[in-house]
């Protein structure tokens, strides 16, 4: 299963916030055997955030989009989104409904709050007041990383792929005295391989056999210095 992250808002953008969602939801698609394969980062802008949904429905088996849902002027996501799939945003019966049922009646929420896309599946904010929704391969969030978290684990289940395993092997060598072994790594044993440097190199191996990524972690880990060396 390959996806498309959208991370939505100008704040993003200017790095007045950091996009912390976009990290948590890689890594929970990513725990799932999901392939995530693009992450965007959008502004507030409708045509753009429509335009680049359209796209990377085309692309992928489903795109999450997260940020811009609210009352404020600034939070055009669910329109856009609708442009992108060529819907009328409308009152959802289920989220004004669940919306009413927990105290943010007519009076006491923007209209908007319930529309969604025509045709649109209603993800209900247990946390926050904006509703979320799915619409074909999209699903939509807020941007709230509390919120987004509560209602992604809503529909994790319908993010699966194969099972992965991995092991980490540090080294206290530098990384650029290591591209041999690397290279002699990936071709000897059906793994992916990622190289992280800081105060010592982290090498990950990940792979959908167990036997495999055990066999070349042990077979990496004899060829390089260990830390404590």
């Amino acid at each position: 299963m390959d996806v498309a992250v959208v991370t939505v808002g100008d704040e993003l953008l200017a790095g007045d916030i950091e996009n912390t969602n976009a990290t948590w939801l890689c890594r929970q698609l990513t725990d799932r055997g999901v392939d995530v394969r693009r992450v965007f980062v959008l502004p507030d802008d409708r045509a753009t955030i429509a335009q680049e949904v359209n796209e990377a429905r085309a692309d992928y088996d489903a795109v999450i989009v997260t940020g811009g849902l609210g009352p404020t002027h600034d939070d055009v996501t669910m329109a856009a989104v609708a442009d992108a799939v060529g819907r009328d945003l409308v009152e959802h019966p289920e989220a004004a409904a669940s919306l009413d049922d927990r105290g943010y009646g007519p009076g006491t929420r923007t209209p908007k709050t319930a529309y969604l896309p025509a045709g649109a599946r209603a993800l209900h904010n247990e946390v926050g007041v904006a509703p979320g929704a799915v619409l074909a391969s999209i699903y939509v969030f807020p941007g709230v990383p509390a919120e987004m978290k509560a209602m992604f684990k809503t529909v994790a289940e319908e993010f699966t792929g194969e099972s992965r395993y991995q092991e980490l092997v540090e080294t206290s060598e530098p990384e650029r005295h290591l591209v041999d072994r690397l290279t002699q790594l990936r071709e000897r044993f059906p793994v992916t391989v990622g190289s992280y440097p800081g105060e010592t190199v982290r090498v990950k191996i990940t792979g959908p056999d167990e036997t495999a990524v055990a066999d070349a972690a042990a077979w990496f880990r004899e060829r390089v210095e260990s830390p404590s060396t």
